[in-house]
């Protein structure tokens, strides 16, 4: 085997281990939040169905991955999530550029999914709020926005959720995933919010075990 073969074999064994160990943390921490993290899920499923079976909406922001998965949100809200169902009612704030740029320039970019929830945000409705640190400004700007209009607020953090502890009311939910890598986070987040599409589901559909 010549020295390029033999450095391409080592690199291939390389990334398998690394890829392999991706895998495994992201198993490990998934184990290991289940039981402390089952209980605000089951909260937060119990407050966004209270929400969409009164009229209600969800309104969902984050930002680069968080908005990412805001807007996964809505879209197995509005659309499905494994089962057939009426539409749920869920806007992601991450999604109208004119609107997001226009309050950057003229207010701020602290102030985007705030103004939105001003505007859209009523009595009875849910705040999706996801950030990986707690800290994000333009979404504790929106929790206060939600709380100004009566909105209940569920929360997706991970790190020991920064600034949101402070943010949140006692009324609200706060899901804090245990760990400080934000791509660790973001996959927990990503798994919370199918339990929440699921739970949801369960309660309106009734429960037929899982889906293939």
């Amino acid at each position: 085997m010549g020295k390029a073969k033999r450095w391409a074999s080592i690199i291939r064994v390389m990334l398998e281990q690394r890829i392999e160990q991706h895998f495994i943390d992201s198993a490990d921490l998934k184990y290991q939040a289940a039981q402390v993290l089952s209980k605000p899920i089951a909260s937060a499923i119990a407050a966004i169905l209270a929400c969409v079976t009164s009229g209600g909406k969800v309104l969902a922001c984050g930002n680069g991955g968080s908005a990412a998965d805001a807007q996964h949100f809505a879209a197995e809200f509005v659309g499905r999530f494994e089962r057939e169902r009426p539409e749920l009612g869920a806007i992601a704030l991450t999604t109208d550029s004119s609107i997001i740029t226009a309050v950057a320039n003229d207010y701020s970019f602290e102030q985007i999914f705030a103004k939105q929830v001003r505007a859209l945000g009523q009595a009875g409705d849910v705040l999706l709020a996801i950030t990986t640190s707690g800290n994000s400004g333009n979404v504790l700007a929106a929790i206060e926005a939600a709380h100004e209009r009566e909105m209940t607020v569920v929360a997706l953090t991970g790190r020991g959720g920064g600034k949101m502890n402070q943010a949140l009311r006692e009324t609200d939910v706060h899901i804090c995933v245990p760990h400080d890598r934000t791509a660790r986070v973001q996959e927990v987040h990503l798994l919370t919010i199918h339990c929440i599409c699921d739970g949801v589901d369960a309660l309106l559909l009734g429960d037929q075990g899982n889906q293939e």
